[in-house]
């Protein structure tokens, strides 16, 4: 199935750069930018350019301290000491020149996506860009600094007043997002990480389910260590699909980390490029049985960037343009133009060979665990109907 989608894309996302050896690399966009490109599936009438977001727009979520704080930061006015309360100057989160304008063009991506959307010129976006989902209201953390994803939600329910289901694949909880809407009945947040006992930044519980008005829209899958493609996947099927059909959204937003796979060198999962396939494939199902495929779905994490980012994401932009995942070879012209630069062999597939993922003693119980897991997580879906 064709559906008209737009890319966004402008150089500007690579000022979004903290330092050589930062683990989060915008360079991944470019990446997956050009691999779609050889592989035909990327012309320049897909591309739509990135805006940057006012403060207003960046004041629907977070405090306008906070923005200040990090517009002296970028343009070196902050003293030494005076970040650490927003989060800046950390290892995590290292100052660079002009911060305020590379994080706004990423947030600016995003809502540029939204519009596209929700104003009708397409039926799906794709902001690689943007997904930074750590990002509190008035503190950076966890390589974010400005929240798009949330500021994009807060902007979805403002000016188009939409129900939106927030879909997080990312291994690392979507803990900024989920709190920015706890109390909110009208966006429903499903988070599908690595347990926090392992990992930044351990949060994302099952019974963390939202308060007040908003109590049973927060969903947390916190899935075991060296969970592999097929528990991961009847996981986030399982979920998806429950909570769609509970919550049945005007719009989703996916925020596609691709950091669950086994080459990730910052998280314990063990997927594989098939678990990566199938992602993107459920929620574009979703989008068209209760949104009129109305999609906007953005990047993440993923800190192996050469071998397994730009396949990843390039598979939620196949999807959205085919209908479809790719299939077999990647192209020699892509691999010839990044494979010496690039640290380790690029793969010459689109899918994975079965012997990368470790032997894992503890396979089944780590299955059992996670579905447990999830019928812990839905109980609330079975027993409580939608506000809508």
């Amino acid at each position: 199935m064709s559906c008209s989608s737009v890319f966004v894309f402008s150089n500007a996302f690579l000022n979004y750069h903290f330092h050589a050896d930062h683990p989060f690399n915008q360079k991944r966009v470019l990446l997956s930018k050009t691999l779609l490109e050889h592989s035909g599936l990327l012309e320049k009438n897909d591309i739509i350019q990135p805006r940057l977001a006012t403060v207003d727009e960046l004041s629907l979520f977070h405090d306008l301290s906070f923005i200040e704080t990090v517009k002296k930061a970028g343009s070196g006015e902050l003293g030494s000491d005076e970040g650490f309360e927003y989060g800046l100057g950390t290892e995590d989160t290292p100052i660079f020149n002009g911060m305020h304008e590379a994080s706004s063009y990423l947030v600016g991506g995003t809502l540029a996506a939204v519009d596209y959307v929700l104003q009708g010129k397409a039926e799906h976006a794709l902001n690689l860009g943007g997904g930074l989902h750590h990002g509190f209201k008035r503190k950076a953390s966890g390589f974010c600094i400005y929240n798009d994803g949330a500021v994009a939600l807060k902007y979805i329910r403002k000016k188009y007043g939409l129900r939106a289901l927030y879909i997080d694949t990312d291994a690392h909880h979507g803990d900024g997002v989920q709190w920015a809407f706890y109390d909110d009945p009208n966006v429903c947040t499903l988070s599908v990480h690595e347990t926090g006992r392992y990992l930044f930044p351990g949060t994302g519980n099952v019974n963390e389910r939202g308060i007040k008005a908003g109590h049973g829209y927060s969903f947390n899958l916190p899935i075991d260590a060296f969970t592999e493609d097929e528990s991961f996947l009847q996981v986030y099927e399982a979920a998806l699909k429950n909570i769609a059909a509970y919550f049945k959204p005007d719009v989703i937003v996916t925020q596609n980390g691709a950091d669950a796979h086994t080459y990730d060198p910052l998280t314990h999962l063990c997927s594989t490029m098939k678990t990566y396939e199938k992602i993107p494939q459920l929620a574009h199902e979703i989008a068209h049985k209760y949104c009129d495929g109305r999609w906007i779905a953005l990047g993440g994490g993923g800190y192996d960037m050469w071998r397994v980012v730009p396949r990843a994401w390039a598979q939620v932009w196949s999807v959205m343009k085919t209908g479809a995942a790719q299939t077999g070879s990647i192209p020699e012209t892509w691999l010839s133009k990044w494979q010496q630069e690039a640290p380790v062999s690029l793969p010459a597939t689109w899918h994975d060979s079965e012997n990368i993922v470790p032997h894992i003693p503890r396979r089944k119980e780590i299955t059992e665990k996670n579905a447990k897991i999830v019928l812990n997580a839905l109980k609330y879906t079975q027993n409580t109907q939608s506000g809508r």
